[in-house]
This record gives C-alpha cells, structure tokens and sequence, in this order.
C-alpha cells in the first residue's frame, strides 16, 4: 500500500496534488508543531501578471502549537475579493470561483479542519480518488518525533511504500524505512506550463491558479506529470 503524509498547505500548488494522486491512502499530517513563514496558511497566485502571496487569516498562531490548536482569523471574506479581482478574466472563473468561496467560507473556524476541507473538496473537483486521513485521527505513539512518528503511522496503516515530496530527501534515512519493510520513495514534479491570460508564464503558483486556466480533466492529465525516485 502506498501512502503520502504531508502537513495540510492553503491552496497548495500542483505537486502536492500529484503526491495526493500517486498513493492509495494520504495522511494530512495535522497533529504537528505550527511553522511561522512556510505554507501553511499562505500561497502564491497571479495578481496583474506577478506572483502574490495570499494569506489565511489566524487567531493565536504559535510555532509552539499543534497546526489543529490554531483557529483562523474572521477576515476571510477579504481572500475572496483579492481572488476575484486576480482572476475574474480567466476562462474557468466561472466554475472555479463558486467551489473556491464555498472554501473560503467553511463555517468551521478550526485551520487545520479549515485547510484539510479545502484539500478534500479540491482533490474531488480534480478526479482524484485518493482515501484522505487526518493525523490526529489515527492511534498511534503520539511521542514520538519527525521520522519515527512518520514510520509509526506508515506500520499503523500497513503501508509498503512512503512517498515524499523530493525536498523530504534531507529529512528521511532509506535504511530505517526498510527495516520496517517500508520503501521510502521521493516525487518530483516535472515542468508544467499553460496559459495564463497574455502574460509570460509564471510557474510554481497555488492549484488555484491552475486551476483558473485549465478544466479539472486536463488537470488530472498534468497531475501526472511527475517522476519518482528511490
């Protein structure tokens, strides 16, 4: 059984969808520490033909907190203008926009459930059929740190192989994998390009952006566009 564990991103951009696709079960890891400056709550999208960082709103954020002990702030409703006014011109607005508001207006305050729903509805959206778990949902030793706690969760779940994205290679050790008759496996994402109004293609920017300029059907074709390393 393959199986992904990833911290839950706002909007995150494609190759975190393509990890979610590649395996057969996928833990968002929820139950962790809190980091200040990286994706958890912000991503990039395009605004007047340049990346621009988007935010989630938070109340008592804390790298000395759990991701699923930091609510989100109540100033939502300013994302969604900013989104609007980004992509009110691109060809899928129309579809996107609704699934994207219904997002950004879930009614539970908590960010990791707040992030987690949207990643669940984005992954529907793209045909992905992946099983999606919470972290703080499954038993297991809840004291162990970094990689134990991963290779922990891989034996609860009965997982064979673990797949990473290819910036885990520092963080993660072959040998202790296999000791427990894990395969440890990195995905990279290949080059990926399209349209983006008239402008010169930006890339690496939040799902949504890709998803403001493709249809879900050609998306699910370039969330395969990805290698795996062993």
């Amino acid at each position: 059984m393959k199986l992904g564990i990833m911290q839950p991103y706002f909007l995150p951009y494609i190759g975190y969808f393509q990890l979610i696709k590649a395996v057969d079960k996928y833990v968002i890891y929820d139950d962790v520490n809190f980091i200040k400056g990286g994706w958890i709550n912000r991503n990039k999208i395009l605004l007047n033909g340049n990346p621009f960082m988007i935010n989630v709103p938070m109340q008592g954020a804390s790298s000395f907190k759990k991701i699923n002990e930091i609510n989100v702030g109540v100033n939502k409703k300013k994302l969604l203008v900013i989104i609007e006014q980004a992509y009110k011109k691109a060809p899928y607005y129309s579809i996107v926009f609704p699934l994207i508001s219904e997002i950004i207006q879930y009614d539970n305050d908590n960010l990791a459930l707040f992030i987690s729903n949207s990643i669940i509805k984005i992954a529907k959206y793209l045909h992905i059929d992946t099983e999606i778990l919470l972290s703080s949902e499954i038993k297991k030793e809840n004291d162990l740190k970094a990689q134990e706690k991963v290779i922990s969760i891989c034996k609860t779940l009965g997982a064979t192989e673990y797949y990473n994205a290819i910036g885990g290679q520092e963080l993660y050790n072959k040998n202790e994998f296999a000791q427990d008759n894990i395969e440890l496996k990195f995905l990279k994402s290949e080059s990926i390009e399209y349209s983006q109004f008239k402008n010169e293609f930006v890339p690496w920017l939040s799902i949504l952006d890709v998803m403001m300029f493709n249809t879900s059907e050609e998306i699910n074709v370039l969330l395969n566009g990805y290698i795996v390393y062993s």
